[in-house]
């Protein structure tokens, strides 16, 4: 298993959903997981310690484990079948360990309340990982060590290409 911890929360540009990034904390892996804008608000609202005017779902399940003399040990993001993800909440009551199936956005959500790590089997890593392209490192790199004169060299070329001697003919 990888432990994996919260990289970031992306908005979609074409649909309602959220991408919770994943990264590998002894490696430069990253692990995109596909969320519904609930899930993405509560794992958010909780990274952000923004307390919820009455508890909301995933605070219920931490109370109700808590109550009941659990704890949750580990959240295991243990398959990828048909593109879909399959986490287990590990909860450890008195002397018995139990493994609840759950949605991996739901699992996480818990797992920021509680403060218990995330990991991911190497099956998944190896299947849906990615990692940074090393163009794209030597890039940042470059950037980061000219001051970041680059950074925006695509829209200064683009910016360079434009004939703006135009604007001043109302005629053209």
């Amino acid at each position: 298993m990888i432990e994996v911890v919260i990289d970031s929360i992306r908005v979609s540009l074409m649909s309602q959903h959220r991408i919770v990034i994943l990264k590998d904390i002894n490696g430069d892996r990253y692990l995109p997981i596909w969320i519904g804008p609930c899930e993405a608000d509560a794992i958010t609202i909780e990274l952000q310690e923004v307390p919820p005017q009455r508890p909301l779902t995933h605070d219920l399940l931490k109370s109700m484990i808590r109550e009941l003399g659990g704890r949750v040990t580990q959240i295991l993001i243990s398959e990828l079948r048909n593109d879909v993800y399959y986490a287990r909440v590990v909860i450890d009551v008195g002397a018995k360990q139990l493994e609840i199936d759950a949605r991996p956005s739901d699992a996480i959500a818990l797992a920021v309340r509680v403060k218990a790590p995330i990991f991911v089997s190497e099956m998944v890593m190896e299947r849906a990982a990615i990692q940074p392209e090393e163009d794209v490192e030597r890039e940042a790199a470059a950037r980061s060590s000219e001051g970041g004169e680059n950074k925006l060299s695509a829209f200064t070329d683009f910016l360079d290409s434009l004939n703006l001697d135009d604007l001043d003919d109302p005629d053209k």
